[in-house]
């Protein structure tokens, strides 16, 4: 391939595609570039962003589109360009790197490599001037030629010192499991990062942070404290009434830049939306607040009405921008709304927080904290309802965000799942057909053998499996399977638990983020930190958690303990950023395992079930069976049976199960007396 032009166009990713155009050389991330830029002897110069990515698109404009930057970019450097939704390891891994050289990460990253791919020294967004407190970046770009030719010395202490703390950051902190009274203590020492004015964690910017709330919710729950159950919905409700969320078209936006909810940074990610719907669905089997069911409908239909490709797969975002400006798809004047809504205007604008002046930048970003954080009368929001829908039509006239529409492996998990456990909480058996759809997809069409590609887009999948892909993977199966009781889902999940054992278990305890024969990175990664999703020693810690509890097999109990050990050393000083590991923990203690006997799927056993996905239980473990069909023999209702020929359930908790119930009543009043921690 000649080097000497740009060579992004023959690419599949949105965000690469963005810059095929650009005068600078972009090269997509491949081992021969490595090569080509070791036989030149030249540094690299990767940058890394993603296609709904703001600071991106300016960065872009300002620098990669200038021919005379270009010049000198091409003059000086190899210039990489990736796509960080595409390889999240990378990214991971030169994010870590930035945040060694003690800076803050974010995107789009630039870094400066070795031909080897070594990092020694990078930044974010640079302006092409200088400005911000910021240097220009193209006396950046001289600056970091110059040392790279003129002070090898110094460019390789800073590649070794670099290197040495990556290797180092895998080393174990091993401790011990945490205990359900050590998870308590960290669910309550998490209130004292929390914003009790306006939700969230405090400051700003904003994000939802779904693990963590997740964490106060269970841990408020299980052990009764008010306190914590009020942040989270409190932090729900204004998220939920905010300018985060799209209250014309659905969705939530990536984050809040302000500590109040209101203006959001507009890019709407398919991670966010999927982990907002779990919590929601948490909540809402014991606050069943209106407000979260209204929300999860309108997120699910925003997610099947704009983000799905033919096949049934979900997309990964929507730009910030549209027209080269920053939400401009999404705000409105008093003028149009006056125009489009007529004589109920007023009402409109009463609810939704409009004026002349605006609420941001001239304009109205519509939101509900102002009228209350609740939803008013019926017939008011049904009127309400129905303005929207005028505004929305009108929307869909506007030039269009940018769409980026690869599908990538675990986000489209990550959404299964959610709408599997959305499915059976609001008893929308529509939702576990998409969701099942999806799943046929991911099978299908993103799998090679028996191993997982990350991403898809355009008929191509390319890029293999992480850690992620597999935990996530494992997890939706996993749901599925308590969904209908199909023996498929659990082969699979066991299958695929089996491989990523395989591909990425560290010996010393934890899981690797790339495979074991992944030959591109100059250090694997084992990630414990949750960011924006949760980390993927997480999800594989709670999915085998939940696979001990579905088996019996002690090999799952076994390989979650030392998963979470690796990591226990950190949990004390760190637990606010380990909440996904802390809640496998939870799982692996204080499970609560429920079997249900049908020899067929009567009205009897769909009312069980239902009582069953009813109840809050954050540790289940559900199994459907045939009649006669056996239990494992290490589950703790082995061997029991049908009760003369009917309906029947047991329900455990440690090693004791209850008197077998045959209706949904004696059910739902068992699960619902079900003490708060396993004996």
């Amino acid at each position: 391939m000649e080097r000497a032009r740009n060579n992004l166009g023959s690419e599949t990713s949105p965000y690469l595609l963005q810059h095929r155009d650009n005068p600078v050389h972009w090269q997509p991330w491949s081992t021969e570039v490595l090569a080509d830029a070791k036989a030149a002897n030249k540094p690299i110069l990767l940058s890394v962003g993603y296609a709904a990515c703001h600071w991106c698109h300016v960065m872009a404009h300002e620098s990669f589109e200038d021919d005379a930057m270009a010049g000198l970019m091409n003059d000086l450097f190899i210039n990489i360009k990736l796509d960080r939704e595409e390889r999240p390891d990378l990214d991971a891994l030169y994010q870590n790197a930035l945040a060694l050289l003690g800076q803050q990460g974010g995107w789009p990253l630039t870094m400066f490599l070795t031909p080897d791919g070594e990092p020694f020294w990078g930044g974010t967004y640079f302006p092409k001037t200088a400005r911000y407190g910021r240097p220009g970046f193209d006396d950046v770009l001289k600056t970091v030629a110059k040392i790279y030719a003129e002070k090898p010395d110094d460019v390789r202490h800073n590649v070794t010192q670099i290197s040495n703390a990556l290797i180092k950051m895998n080393s174990a902190a091993t401790g011990s499991v945490p205990s359900l009274d050590m998870i308590d203590r960290c669910g309550h020492g998490s209130l004292q990062i929390m914003d009790g004015e306006n939700g969230g964690t405090s400051g700003a910017p904003k994000f939802p942070q779904p693990s963590l709330l997740a964490l106060l919710w269970r841990t408020g729950v299980r052990t009764n404290d008010n306190d914590l159950q009020r942040i989270v919905k409190h932090s729900l409700d204004r998220m939920c009434q905010g300018g985060i969320y799209d209250h014309l078209g659905g969705g939530f936006a990536r984050y809040a830049v302000d500590d109040q909810w209101l203006v959001p940074h507009f890019e709407k990610m398919l991670y966010d939306n999927a982990q907002l719907i779990d919590v929601l669905c948490d909540v809402w089997r014991v606050d069943p607040n209106p407000l979260y069911a209204k929300r999860v409908e309108e997120t699910i239909t925003w997610i099947l009405r704009e983000m799905r490709i033919s096949g049934g797969a979900f997309t990964a975002s929507l730009d910030a921008d549209s027209e080269g400006v920053e939400g401009k798809f999404y705000v409105w004047s008093e003028a149009e709304i006056d125009d489009l809504l007529g004589d109920d205007t007023d009402l409109f604008k009463k609810f939704y927080d409009v004026s002349a002046t605006g609420n941001w930048e001239g304009n109205n970003i519509l939101n509900r904290t102002a009228s209350g954080l609740g939803l008013t009368d019926d017939a008011t929001e049904e009127k309400l309802a129905k303005l929207r829908a005028i505004l929305l039509t009108q929307r869909a006239h506007r030039i269009r965000p940018g769409w980026d529409d690869k599908a990538l492996t675990d986000w489209n998990a990550m959404t299964i799942a959610a709408f599997a456990e959305a499915a059976m909480t609001f008893k929308r058996a529509d939702w576990l057909d998409y969701a099942k759809l999806a799943y046929n997809f991911v099978t299908s069409t993103l799998m090679d053998g028996d191993r997982f590609l990350h991403s898809y887009r355009d008929g191509k999948a390319q890029h293999a499996g992480m850690l992620e892909d597999y935990a996530h993977m494992i997890r939706a199966a996993l749901r599925l399977f308590e969904c209908f009781g199909e023996d498929a889902y659990l082969r699979e999940a066991i299958a695929w638990s089996e491989t990523a054992e395989t591909l990425f278990a560290d010996t010393k305890g934890g899981y690797f983020q790339s495979a074991s024969d992944a030959s591109d990175l100059i250090v694997r990664q084992k990630p414990h930190m949750d960011n924006a999703v949760p980390s993927g020693n997480a999800i594989m810690a709670q999915n085998l958690a939940k696979l001990y509890a579905l088996t019996g097999d002690t090999k799952y109990r076994d390989r979650a303990e030392i998963t979470i050990a690796a990591f226990g050393g950190r949990l004390e000083e760190q637990f606010p950023n380990m909440p996904g590991l802390l809640l496998a923990a939870e799982m692996l203690q204080n499970p609560v395992q429920v079997v249900l006997i049908a020899k067929d799927r009567s009205q009897n056993y769909l009312e069980m079930r239902r009582a069953i996905f009813a109840a809050y239980l954050p540790n289940r473990a559900i199994t459907i069976l045939s009649s006669g069909d056996p239990l494992p023999d290490g589950h703790p209702a082995h061997g029991k049976t049908a009760l003369d020929g009917k309906e029947t359930a047991y329900v455990c908790q440690g090693p004791v199960c209850s008197a077998p119930v045959t209706t949904p009543d004696d059910l739902a009043k068992l699960l619902a007396d079900l003490p708060a921690k396993a004996a």
